[in-house]
Order: C-alpha cells, then sequence, then structure tokens
C-alpha cells in the first residue's frame, strides 16, 4: 500500500510507525494529521477507502469517525457555555422541564457529559425510523427513561444515551440541531471537513468502515480477549450476564454490533447522532483540536475563549473501572482525560476522545499538540494498539 503526504523532518519517524501498520497487515485505508506549535507537521494518508471499487484513500477522504462524534459534542456545549446559554452545574430540567420525570430531576449537565447521569440505556426500543422521522417519539422515550443509579453516584460509559441526550437538550438550548450549528459555528469557519449530518454532495468522498471478519475474530479477537483478559474481555462478560455493558450499547439495536453495515449507508449518513456518526477528514479533525490546542483560537477563528478550556486541565470525573468500559477512565466536560502514559506520554493535560475501531481526535494545550488520526479498519481493543503507537512516536517527537 502507498502512503503519500508531508511529514516536518522532525517528525519522520511519525511516517515510518504510520507505514509499519500497513505494512504488517494492521491498516487497510487511514489518515493522519498532526499540528503542533502553529504548524502542520504531518499530513499521511495511504492505504484504500473501498476495497470493492478499488478507491484509494486520499488526502480528503471522510471517514466516520465513531464515538470521536462525542468530542465535537463537547466542543458545541463548551461554545454555549462560554456565552452564557448553558451552565454545566444547573439541572437539565431547567432547559428541558419534562426532562425531570422518572427520577431525573437531579441530573445535571456536569453529570451527563461525565457518564455519571445513570442514563445509561432504554429498556425501550429505538429504532432507525424513530431516529430519521420521529423525533417526537423518541423525545417521549428520553423522558421516560429512569436512571439505574442514583444520579452522580457512579460513572459508566452512555455509548449511546450520551448523544441522544445531548442532541435535544442543545436543540432547546441553542433552537437548532448541533449538527446545523457546528457545521456554520465551526467546520465552516475553520475550514475544517467534519461534519454532524452529512450533506449528500460529499457523499462520494467517504470511506467505507470494515469491521473485524468472522475469521478475525475468531483468530485474532478472540484469542486475544481470553489470554490477555482484560479490558475487552470484562466487556464481553458483561454483555454475556447482560449487564451494565450490554445495556448500554443495546439501543438502537441497528445500529449495534450486528448492524454495523448501517454506517456504510447514506440513510446514517445524513442523520445527526451525535454520539457516533461524525464523519471528516484527518486534516478537519485535527484543526478542529488545534484551535482548542491554541487557546481556543485558530487562524482569526475564535471558538472559545481562553478561559473556557482551563477546567479542562484538571479531571473532573473518574473511576478506577468504568461500570461499562471495565477499565479506568476520567472524563472532563464530555472529553476523555486519559492517564499519562495513554494518548499522550508527557502531559496531563491533554484531552480528546478516541472511536470504536481506532480513530482519534486529541490536543494537548500544554504543548499546542493536536492529532486527528481516521482509519477504515476497525480494531477490537477498547484502546487501538494503532493509535496508541502513533501518540507514543508523536509524543517521542514532540518531546516535554
Amino acid at each position: 500500500m502507498s502512503v503519500e503526504g508531508t511529514v516536518h523532518p522532525r517528525f519522520v519517524p511519525v511516517r515510518d510507525e504510520f507505514i509499519r501498520s500497513f505494512k504488517n497487515g494492521s491498516e487497510t485505508g487511514a489518515g493522519l494529521s498532526v499540528w503542533h506549535d502553529g504548524q502542520h507537521v504531518v499530513d499521511l494518508w495511504g492505504g484504500i477507502r473501498d476495497r470493492e471499487a478499488h478507491l484509494p484513500y486520499e488526502a480528503d477522504t471522510l471517514s466516520t469517525f465513531f464515538s470521536v462524534t462525542k468530542g465535537m459534542t463537547a466542543i458545541c456545549f463548551l461554545m454555549l457555555a462560554d456565552r452564557g446559554q448553558f451552565d454545566y452545574d444547573a439541572k437539565l430540567s431547567t432547559y428541558w422541564p419534562a426532562f425531570a420525570a422518572s427520577d431525573k430531576q437531579t441530573i445535571t449537565g456536569r453529570m451527563l457529559l461525565s457518564h455519571r447521569s445513570g442514563l445509561l440505556g432504554f429498556a425501550e426500543p429505538i429504532t432507525l425510523d424513530q431516529l430519521e422521522h420521529a423525533p417526537e417519539d423518541l423525545t417521549a422515550i428520553l423522558e421516560r427513561a429512569r436512571p439505574i443509579w442514583t444520579p452522580g453516584a457512579h460513572q459508566g460509559y452512555h455509548a449511546v444515551s450520551y448523544g441522544l441526550y445531548a442532541a435535544e437538550l442543545f436543540r432547546r438550548i441553542a433552537g437548532e440541531s448541533m449538527g446545523t450549528f457546528f457545521r456554520r459555528e465551526v467546520s465552516a469557519p475553520l475550514g475544517a471537513d467534519v461534519y454532524i449530518g452529512l450533506p449528500e454532495a460529499l457523499e462520494s468522498r467517504v470511506a467505507k468502515n470494515y469491521p473485524l471478519t468472522s475469521a478475525e475474530r475468531l483468530t485474532v479477537a478472540l484469542p486475544d480477549i481470553l489470554i490477555r483478559a482484560g479490558a475487552e474481555a470484562r466487556i464481553v462478560m458483561s454483555v454475556l450476564r447482560r449487564g451494565d455493558s450490554l445495556y448500554a450499547f443495546a439501543e438502537p439495536h441497528e445500529l449495534g454490533a450486528s448492524g454495523m453495515h448501517h454506517f456504510n449507508t447514506r440513510r446514517v449518513h445524513a442523520l445527526e447522532l451525535p454520539w457516533a456518526n461524525g464523519l471528516g477528514s484527518a486534516r478537519g479533525l485535527c484543526r478542529v483540536y488545534a484551535a482548542l490546542a491554541n487557546g481556543g483560537s485558530l487562524d482569526g477563528v475564535t471558538l472559545v475563549k481562553p478561559e473556557a478550556l482551563a477546567p479542562l486541565r484538571e479531571r473532573q470525573s473518574w473511576s478506577s473501572r468504568d461500570r461499562v468500559l471495565n477499565r479506568p477512565m476520567g472524563w472532563s466536560l464530555g472529553f476523555v482525560k486519559e492517564d499519562p502514559g495513554v494518548f499522550s506520554t508527557h502531559s496531563t493535560t491533554s484531552f480528546g476522545h478516541p472511536g470504536i475501531g481506532g480513530s482519534l481526535g486529541w490536543c494537548d494545550p500544554a504543548r499546542k499538540l493536536a492529532i486527528g488520526y481516521l482509519t477504515v479498519k476497525m480494531a477490537h481493543q477498547v484502546r487501538s494498539p494503532r493509535a496508541l503507537s502513533l501518540c507514543r512516536v508523536i509524543d517521542a517527537c514532540v518531546g516535554s
């Protein structure tokens, strides 16, 4: 597979690591962009974006980045808070009175965005038809849902409910959809091709997602899970026991493990699912995070004031074993706050969000560093080994 693009001489080891993933077969098609201290120091892409059509992965290829979308959602709420329209510690019923039903009256925005609300999933089925055509039915389901623990008492990754509640909450505060706001206020001003709800005119640029095949699940994923007995094994056991992990991912069932093919359809690309269906290029994703790494502004475009980013330097929620991901997890205002040595070796100020399969949007304001990494070949690990390896090499090139 050919790899194209440019790198600053200081970051040549990053290109070597990117190429290595193609050579060892772990990568099919991917893009990587790194911004550091005012410069675009890495801009790489390679492989294929569509095996069947034999289409190459190009500089402007758009990939679905799954839960990396949650970071875009967090940016939207950060902007509302910076403008005085949203208070993280206000009860959500302040903005959405009917939300208070079914024991949800004490839940705040901070609880929801830190995965502590207890609104882990849904006992009622949710369908693609409802997401597409019946928002009033969906809203009623959200209002009827009941927390499975006392709000604030525990932390568990709200894999789907995070985005469903965030979308409705945002609409009630801003008076428009999150995708509309994001495109006008973030991606368009920055010139960043990142979308929550993809315009049809851009559909031809979208890469296919390639989940593990049945053979790969048996020969690669299963042995790794059984031998390592880490977070992946604990998630599998939670699902088999019908525990929190299953509940968090169960609805909408059409977008679950057996419905990943829907993410390769125009129907899902067109929807605004602010937990899962963000699409963009590695360049665009990196550019959004570069604005945050640069104090909230980039090239004359201001997303938030510098003081709005100050709370993100500290971790605001932590669990030694998240009830869904079954591993240590930290959060701040909707962004993941990992331990040093994970996505950022040298800094505790970094934040962002990974996505299932391996994609990553990340930044470190202390070192003015931003990363956008997108891939079509999905991994089974909670933390993608490819993303981790790239981040370690990037960190080594940047230094402390």
